[in-house]
């Protein structure tokens, strides 16, 4: 079959240009795979990566049951959270509306993943690059259909321009009851589903097995009816958004793009801002002078180490680590890691030129470059609010007081390794008000934690991160990490001894917070 290459012009003048859509009529679908494996034929995906496949929900309860398909993949968004924070461009969207990618421009930073509300997205495990359907773009430019349209048996999945009165893909959206997924992440997908089940749309509307979510005969003995309503990482239950009883039967497992790594990232960085901030607010409120070790030496060092060890982490996590260069030869400046990336590097800089500037014994040069350090400081604590942003879909981290929250903790575990470095090095003047310092910055940081977890939650999505954050897999994490921070509220009356308490506990809040954000299935 081959597609119209020009579309008809219309009545106000010449042709709109092409917006590529699909139509998935789930009234037709039979569950049969061919697309699945058609795809994986002509695009040469690996076994354990999908660029589709099709998920099957069971409606109902004995005899009155029924068995409910959607087709998932890619839903070309109109505004497309991983064009935006792709650092490089590797994804981007063509003028005919197909968001596709380039594997040659591709770091494997996982952002696009992140970003995806759909969980659409994959890294290839054999060239280690994102890649998602693209409506086999390459059969569109020669007027051929996508190899999962020409396989259909029953004409379930169709393409079309939605720029073309004639064609069936926009009589079907513009005339017929159609569905796209979550709606409400306002991305304007280019994936309409005719006749879909609420329970396959939303991905929190049916049940999910504790043994698998895979076929039946993967699932082992743990699948159950006794464990048929527990959440599948957590243990507690989905709660159906569907009138009807509804059991996930066939779904792909939901992996977290950011490892620990990442979770690892957000403790450095905040060192590396907090230590340089907190010596700095200290100099300003005159609790230290200009010319103290601890402002001169100790926090440029330890905030210049901690900076070049989140480099480290962050280009470590890349897929392709030797193109990390590439965010600064071609950045998308929409991106927050390539503005992230900015800030660190202006940040690395000024205290590169501070270390100087303490070696020459110029305290005028160090307060000119604190004018800079105190706005490069707090964006560099800060920065990461707005990363997490982006990843428009992980409802956990979409706080707008997130990045407050940030500097909070950047100052904590600051003057942590401030408050060590002051009774190492005898400088007692210092103790008594980075001991406050501490304790300030721990209740502060704890009072804010239970804002953000304890009221009622907007979303369901953030609820289940929330409940698998304090209940669930990351439980014992977030726990620890409350216990050791607010033993840390009464350093002043244990010393330095808070310090350590104070650094490992938000360490094991990082971990708990950047997880749990993404443990909630997405498609």
């Amino acid at each position: 079959m081959t597609l119209a290459e020009t579309p008809p012009a219309t009545a106000a003048g010449p042709p709109l240009a092409p917006r590529w859509v699909k139509v998935l009529d789930q009234t037709r679908c039979i569950g049969c795979h061919a697309c699945t494996t058609a795809c994986k034929s002509e695009n040469q995906v690996p076994v354990g990566v999908t660029r589709t496949y099709v998920k099957s929900v069971e409606i109902g309860t004995f005899p009155q049951v029924r068995r409910a398909f959607q087709v998932t993949r890619c839903n070309q968004c109109t505004d497309a959270p991983c064009v935006a924070a792709c650092p490089t461009g590797a994804m981007y969207k063509r003028p005919d509306g197909i968001v596709d990618f380039d594997k040659r421009v591709c770091i494997g930073c996982k952002a696009c993943m992140a970003a995806c509300p759909y969980d659409a997205i994959f890294i290839n495990p054999e060239d280690h690059s994102a890649e998602k359907c693209n409506f086999c773009a390459h059969r569109l430019e020669v007027g051929l259909e996508p190899a999962c349209v020409t396989v259909c048996p029953t004409e379930a999945i169709l393409v079309g321009d939605l720029n073309d009165p004639t064609s069936k893909v926009a009589r079907i959206v513009q005339r017929d009851a159609v569905a796209v997924r979550r709606p409400e992440k306002e991305t304007r997908p280019g994936l309409f589903y005719k006749g879909a089940h609420q329970a396959t749309l939303d991905p929190l509307a049916a049940r999910r097995p504790t043994g698998g979510l895979f076929a039946w005969a993967t699932q082992g003995e743990d699948a159950g009816p006794a464990a048929l309503s527990q959440h599948v990482s957590s243990g507690h239950p989905y709660h159906p958004n569907s009138s009807a009883a509804a059991l996930l039967s066939y779904d792909v497992a939901h992996h977290a793009p950011w490892g620990w790594r990442v979770s690892l990232y957000t403790w450095t960085k905040g060192l590396a801002a907090g230590t340089y901030l907190t010596a700095l607010l200290l100099a300003l409120a005159g609790a230290i002078s200009w010319s103290s070790t601890l402002l001169r030496w100790v926090a440029p060092a330890v905030s210049l180490g901690m900076l070049g060890a989140t480099g480290v982490l962050l280009i470590w996590d890349l897929k392709h680590p030797l193109r990390f260069w590439m965010m600064f030869t071609r950045p998308q400046w929409r991106s927050w890691l390539v503005r992230g990336g900015v800030i660190i590097a202006a940040y690395g800089a000024m205290l590169t030129a501070q270390l100087v500037a303490s070696g020459v014994g110029s305290d005028a040069a160090s307060k000119v470059l604190a004018g800079f350090g105190l706005p490069l400081g707090i964006l560099t604590a800060a920065y990461t609010a707005f990363l997490f942003a982006q990843a428009r879909a992980r409802d956990l981290w979409q706080n707008p007081l997130l990045a407050p929250h940030l500097v909070v903790q950047a100052v904590l575990v600051g003057s942590a390794a401030l408050l060590i470095a002051a009774q190492a090095m005898g400088v007692h003047h210092a103790l008594h008000d980075l001991q406050l310092a501490l304790a300030t910055a721990a209740g502060t940081h704890l009072a804010m934690l239970i804002g953000e977890t304890l009221p009622h939650h907007a979303t369901a999505h953030a609820e289940l991160a929330v409940d698998e954050m304090t209940l669930g897999r990351f439980a014992v994490f977030f726990w620890v990490g409350v216990v050791l921070v607010a033993a840390a509220v009464a350093t002043p009356w244990m010393g330095v001894a808070g310090a350590p308490l104070a650094l490992a506990g938000l360490l094991a809040h990082e971990h708990a917070y950047v997880q749990a954000g993404q443990s909630v299935p997405l498609a």
